[in-house]
């Protein structure tokens, strides 16, 4: 009788250990699949467009004629937008993941905040590009410009920066603000001290989610005005008299990445399609140059952490 339970636990282990390796099988190529699809669209890319890279590239504005267009004012409007973005989304989803965890009254408002907060995650980019075409564009007056860009994608990526920081201040031990209370710590210096640097690492993660979405999106930035040809750019930032900072380039006209794109694959002739896989080309080398800064970020703070 024990030999025949003992066979049948071990036809049960090994019946549950094949289904374990058929679902991990299963896994593996849906991996597969999603991986080997972006390979074969980003070797096509290389192919089309790395001959087409060149310093000239970089320094001429888009042109009529294929051979002399360029992505000046695609990649500097890109990465003012990006700064602008950066710095109205992270300090403001950073303290507000901070308030509704550590210091919101736990009652039906601050639920139907939460609420509102995670459903916003998947509202659809043209939504925000709507909203932002009514209030900053019109309501502030701040027109088509980059301030308008930079703001809707801050908008378009506070939920996620949001959810993200929550979650991983959720994840930090009680233990780390009990000791801290223990020792007569208050409320923000617990937070400031223990729960934020602890917590860094996954807000990083958060954070390069969001700005990952955003220097790809497109249609919030069509629907406040960006500019399909543009041959000038932004005042300077910085300048050589004093103040030496200039912020007129906030409200001044704009290009992206993702714009100039459409605009030369909308064109029937192949050589616009080469400097678009040329722009799409930078576009993921910018992505991944951002996302390797923040990533190298975050491994700075996991070291430094002691717990």
């Amino acid at each position: 009788m024990l030999k025949q339970d003992i066979g049948e636990i071990r036809a049960l282990i090994i019946k549950h250990k094949r289904r374990d390796l058929i679902f991990a099988l299963c896994g593996l190529l849906a991996l597969m699949v999603g991986v080997l699809t972006f390979v074969v669209l980003f070797v096509g890319m290389v192919i089309d467009g790395l001959p087409r890279l060149s310093w000239e590239f970089f320094t001429h504005f888009p042109s009529r004629r294929a051979e002399q267009a360029g992505i000046l004012s695609a990649w500097v409007g890109t990465t003012l937008v990006m700064v602008v973005t950066a710095v109205a989304a992270i300090p403001v989803g950073v303290a507000a993941a901070v308030y509704l965890e550590e210091y919101a009254p736990k009652n039906l408002l601050t639920d139907i905040i939460e609420i509102n907060v995670t459903n916003l995650a998947g509202v659809p980019s043209i939504v925000y590009g709507l909203l932002a075409l009514g209030l900053f564009v019109y309501t502030f007056g701040f027109g088509q410009s980059i301030l308008s860009a930079g703001l809707t994608l801050a908008l378009l990526i506070l939920p996620v920066v949001i959810v993200a920081t929550r979650e991983s201040i959720r994840a930090i031990p009680g233990s780390i603000r009990e000791g801290a209370y223990a020792l007569g710590a208050t409320k923000w210096q617990t937070t400031a001290d223990h729960i934020l640097p602890y917590s860094a690492p996954g807000i990083m993660t958060g954070i390069i989610i969001g700005m990952a979405r955003a220097i790809g999106e497109t249609a919030p930035v069509i629907t406040i005005g960006a500019l399909t040809f543009i041959a000038f750019l932004p005042a300077p930032p910085v300048k050589g008299e004093f103040p030496f900072l200039s912020f007129e380039w906030l409200l001044s006209g704009f290009t992206v990445m993702p714009i100039q794109m459409f605009n030369w694959t909308s064109r029937p002739e192949a050589a616009f399609h080469q400097n678009a896989a040329a722009a799409g080309l930078v576009l993921v080398v910018m992505t991944l140059s951002m996302n390797a800064v923040a990533i190298y970020i975050r491994y700075r703070l996991r070291k430094n952490i002691k717990w």
